[in-house]
């Protein structure tokens, strides 16, 4: 299995071991992005998860959640099931700017049509 992106170690498309780096190439993997943002709300179990992010098969998500439970993004707990931790509350904030961003350009490719 591919090893979790860290900083300080080589990943795809970078050999310098920049942290950037390390978590573009981590929110790069598919489902990355989309599994921190289902969680936005709070936790949620297994199923809750690959209904909500609708259709990564089991094996793909099982793996994914291995990947964010190794860069300290989210954790388990077998009562509530999976949640952002601390480090992945803060991903998902300095996604807010990207967001907002996203929506300009949504406007604007638009208002380019029209």
């Amino acid at each position: 299995m591919a090893q979790t992106p860290s900083p300080g170690q080589p990943v795809r498309g970078s050999s310098s071991g920049r942290p950037i780096m390390a978590a573009l190439d981590l929110m790069g993997q598919r489902w990355v992005l989309r599994i921190i943002w289902e969680l936005r709300d709070g936790p949620m179990t297994f199923r809750g998860l690959q209904d909500a992010c609708e259709g990564p098969s089991p094996t793909v998500l099982n793996t994914r959640l291995k990947t964010l439970r190794g860069a300290n993004l989210i954790l388990h707990d077998r009562a509530t099931g999976y949640q952002l931790t601390e480090q992945g509350e803060a991903l998902l904030a300095a996604l807010g700017p990207l967001l907002s961003w996203s929506e300009g350009w949504a406007k604007s490719l638009e208002n380019k049509s029209d």
